[in-house]
């Protein structure tokens, strides 16, 4: 039997999903997925400020192959993650519930595809000087953020 659905042939346009910009966030959801390359935590935020974005979520990988080790450490000391469990070398994804920091979010298109990515971050607390100094205005649709901004990045 043939259906004919109106629209299947034009690309599908999510992109509008995808939120870039700078973001005061709160860890929401964290899982652990293995792969042979590279293994990442896949984590859930939901934004907290600007209040425009109050309460949408982003979601975004940080990975932890051995390359990526260091911006994983970063990720987890500037969110606040546990010292102790730190310095023993764990991360438990119930410890990241609730942990709050800022992230830079950005798009990027692979094989016509567009997927979130976390550019960049800083603790909770520079998000005060972030958001009076700069104005951040974080949107969607690609207009972004302003480059000048004092976090982490590769």
């Amino acid at each position: 039997m043939k259906r004919h659905i109106a629209g299947l042939h034009e690309e599908s346009r999510h992109d509008g999903d995808l939120l870039e910009g700078v973001f005061l966030v709160r860890i929401a959801a964290a899982r652990y997925c293995w792969h042979p390359q590279k293994p990442f935590f896949s984590i859930h935020f939901v934004i907290l400020e600007p209040k425009e974005f109050v309460d949408r979520s982003v979601s975004g990988r940080v990975y932890c192959s051995p390359k990526a080790l260091w911006r994983l450490n970063w990720f987890l000391r500037d969110f606040g993650y546990d010292a102790d469990l730190l310095g023993r070398e764990e991360v438990d994804e119930k410890a990241l519930l609730g942990l709050r920091g800022v992230i830079r979010t950005a798009r990027k298109t692979y094989a016509r595809r567009s997927y979130l990515n976390l550019d960049s971050f800083a603790s909770a607390e520079e998000w005060a000087p972030i958001s009076a100094d700069q104005r951040i205005r974080a949107t969607a649709r690609g207009e972004g953020a302003s480059d000048d901004l004092q976090l982490h990045t590769d």
